[in-house]
């Protein structure tokens, strides 16, 4: 069953609150020195055009159901990975968002690493997060690990804001 929480204590999801990496965790160091390696690749909008080819969408979405996919893809906008200052939208860990005509969704997300120390805890945040959504009948997120992970998912502005490109 679905419960409302307050979160009257958060900043609104348009106002950006940078975020501390996580002391030692060499993630954007990584990412850093992969980029430093590999030649830039080109990210194709979606047909919503999200900003970057993110997700898929599973099915033939309603004008209601296309509006209620916006709103789930801004409130993943708000939870963001403890090891690199972005939001797990932005990081491209969401590949596909199933809305079904009951409202149901099904999320398949992914982490940037097995060993994520937020494997436990990230997708129930999210699952939460989506179910806050008033429209929102329920919601279930499956963690996946293929395709893997890499920096090409990340859109421009995750590049730009770790300094990638």
């Amino acid at each position: 069953m679905k419960t409302m929480s307050s979160e009257s204590s958060q900043p609104p999801a348009h106002e950006h609150q940078p975020l501390p990496v996580l002391p030692h965790s060499g993630k954007v160091e990584q990412l850093k020195e992969q980029a430093a390696s590999e030649p830039a690749r080109v990210s194709h909008p979606t047909p919503l055009d999200f900003g970057h080819a993110m997700h898929t969408t599973v099915g033939d979405l309603s004008p209601a159901q296309r509006a209620l996919e916006a709103t789930i893809v801004e409130v993943m906008r708000t939870v963001y990975d403890p090891e690199i200052p972005v939001n797990i939208y932005e990081l491209g860990l969401i590949y596909e968002i199933a809305i079904n005509p009951e409202n149901q969704v099904k999320v398949k997300m992914t982490l940037t690493s097995p060993a994520c120390p937020v494997a436990g805890s990230l997708p129930g945040e999210v699952e939460r997060k989506i179910e806050s959504i008033p429209e929102v009948k329920d919601a279930e997120i499956e963690l996946v690990w293929e395709p893997t992970w890499d920096k090409s998912r990340m859109s421009e502005s995750a590049l730009l804001d770790l300094g990638l490109v």
